[in-house]
């Protein structure tokens, strides 16, 4: 593994890091589970992401990486970088949703039970809460530093003028934001519309979620839909998503990375670490053997300016 500064910060990540959103929780299997994580921390992967609302059913991925660390892996805590986020319903009433004091710090106080920990070392606010005064919530995450239950904290889903006053807010309250999680590959590319040049210029990590446009940038559905596939089951990536237009894409895509002796999706993580500003890309994995897949991206060849030329025809 190789891993960049987050930011300018002190703190290293890796260039790939393991995304627990899907594949973690109670509906799925242990021991599947326990072997994904084992051996990406094997591989050099020491940041483990996560949130309150991670399962299914909610809070079952965080219990599920408690289990594996009380079992032993938790013998290299301090070699792990383990993430978490609130900001998302999670419970019913009032206190269970958005960007309030109350919620913030009672759910993190839940996230540490259920993965039977002391602190995080990244607690994010998961989304922009218009209900909340931004100054309450980041007040609560520099609270939440000062308690020692996060050494750093971090922001997701904050378009650019949101992000730069929690920016602002954050560095007067003596917590500077370390990093900023959005969703970015390259099929949906809205951070580099003011926000990739923000976080550059304030010296803020970010890391990509959903990299691999939810597995459609993989060769997974170029001849069709497979059963049993994601797409056939999940809320988040549909049928009608894969249009005639986006399909022409992942092809053309292919093969450009069949020509760089690469995997589609090798090629797409690599395109997004091509740029210096992008600290880490969030991968989730069924399997050992698709993390290894993955991982081999940070080998990826430097891209050709005649390659980035076709890539950009490709996506429009």
């Amino acid at each position: 593994m190789k891993y960049n500064h987050c930011g300018r910060s002190g703190l290293m990540l890796p260039k790939v890091s393991l995304g627990m959103w899907h594949n973690f929780g109670s509906a799925d299997i242990y021991d599947n589970a326990k072997k994904i994580l084992h051996h990406a921390f094997d591989e050099g992967v020491t940041h483990f992401d996560l949130a309150n609302n991670y399962g299914p059913v909610p809070g079952s991925a965080e219990e599920t990486l408690g289990r594996v660390l009380k079992e032993g892996l938790g013998t290299h805590r301090d070699e792990m970088v383990i993430s978490t986020k609130a900001g998302y319903m999670m419970w019913e009433g009032p206190y269970g949703d958005g960007g309030s004091r109350k919620y913030l710090i009672s759910s993190l106080d839940q996230s540490l039970k259920r993965m039977g920990l002391e602190y995080v070392d990244i607690f994010y606010h998961h989304r922009p809460d218009p209900d909340t005064p931004l100054e309450e919530t980041m007040s609560a995450l520099d609270h939440i530093v000062r308690q020692g239950k996060a050494l750093y904290v971090g922001i997701s889903n904050y378009k650019p003028a949101e992000a730069k006053k929690a920016f602002e807010l954050l560095k007067d309250m003596g917590t500077p934001c370390l990093i900023h999680q959005a969703k970015y590959n390259m099929f949906d590319r809205w951070v580099e519309d003011g926000l990739l040049d923000l976080i550059g210029k304030e010296g803020v990590g970010l890391i990509a979620f959903s990299p691999l446009a939810q597995g459609l940038l993989t060769d997974r559905y170029i001849s069709g839909i497979p059963q049993g596939s994601r797409m056939t089951h999940s809320e988040f990536l549909r049928p009608e998503h894969l249009t005639d237009e986006v399909l022409s894409a992942i092809k053309g895509l292919n093969e450009i990375a069949r020509g760089r002796g690469e995997t589609l999706a090798q090629m797409a993580l690599a395109w997004l670490l091509k740029d210096q500003r992008v600290t880490s890309v969030l991968v989730g994995a069924s399997s050992v053997e698709q993390l290894d897949k993955n991982f081999a991206a940070v080998e990826s060849p430097a891209f050709s300016s005649e390659e980035l030329l076709k890539i950009e025809k490709l996506l429009g």
